[in-house]
């Protein structure tokens, strides 16, 4: 990995910058706070199904980037997808490690401002996202962390048919990378298998939707939220989102 588990903040939107518009990325700036500019990537291929991810939602989970630097290193653009990526949603708050953006623009939790829209960043992000219809994602995946698990998680929003085999085969992969998380209550969410959140496509927070219920209102019809536990070694943290991102991707899509 270019960045040694370290997300240098500037170092990391250079490599992903450079990474994306060398693979036939279109970039378009979206917003720009705190000097920093917030970037969306298109790379569309023809009759190609469309796969959105995004990283860097809160500023105290940085394996998030890293994993989608790992995974745009090795052969992630490779694949016969039509890709969709924003590495850097919070710029401010990776600047500072916090979960929310710096204060001066509003310390606010973005990942429930998806209904308000009271941050230039996601308000931005919204005018992004809404231009790419007609060839809108049919797949999401966000990559996060969460500082109170012990072990691997993740929300399902699956409005394409039930597919418990997939929960298998993601298992499976993720086995001798990290174990799942054993609680049986998830951030106040009954599990339905060992670290399987499986979501309706409403928000817990009427007035504060997520990036996940965003895109389930707006037509994505599958998405996964993949949740890292801070407490473990960021190696390790990296590692099980690359073996997650890949393992849905090669489920959906072969491998």
């Amino acid at each position: 990995m270019s960045v040694v588990m370290n997300l240098v903040l500037d170092q990391y939107l250079k490599q992903i910058d450079a990474l994306l518009v060398q693979a036939g990325a279109v970039c378009e700036t979206f917003a720009e706070v705190g000097g920093y500019a917030l970037k969306g990537y298109s790379l569309v291929r023809e009759n190609a199904p469309a796969v959105y991810i995004s990283t860097g939602m809160h500023g105290d989970e940085p394996a998030g980037p890293l994993a989608l630097l790992e995974l745009l290193e090795d052969d992630l653009l490779e694949r016969n997808l039509t890709f969709y990526i924003c590495p850097c949603l919070n710029p401010t708050g990776l600047s500072l490690k916090t979960r929310e953006n710096g204060l001066e623009f509003g310390g606010i939790d973005m990942n429930r401002d998806y209904i308000l829209q009271q941050t230039a960043e996601i308000t931005g992000h919204v005018r992004w996202l809404k231009k790419l219809v007609p060839n809108s994602p049919e797949l999401f995946i966000s990559l996060h962390e969460d500082w109170e698990s012990g072990g691997y998680y993740f929300y399902e929003i699956n409005c394409t048919g039930d597919k418990p085999e997939r929960y298998e085969y993601l298992v499976d992969r993720l086995k001798d990378v990290m174990l799942m998380e054993a609680e049986q209550v998830i951030d106040e969410h009954e599990v339905r298998r060992e670290g399987w959140i499986y979501h309706e496509a409403e928000s817990d927070i009427p007035e504060g939707w997520p990036e996940a219920i965003y895109m389930a209102k707006n037509g994505c019809p599958l998405s996964f939220t993949f949740e890292s536990p801070s407490a473990l070694a960021m190696n390790h943290r990296v590692a099980a989102h690359v073996v997650a991102v890949n393992s849905v991707l090669d489920y959906e899509y072969g491998d």
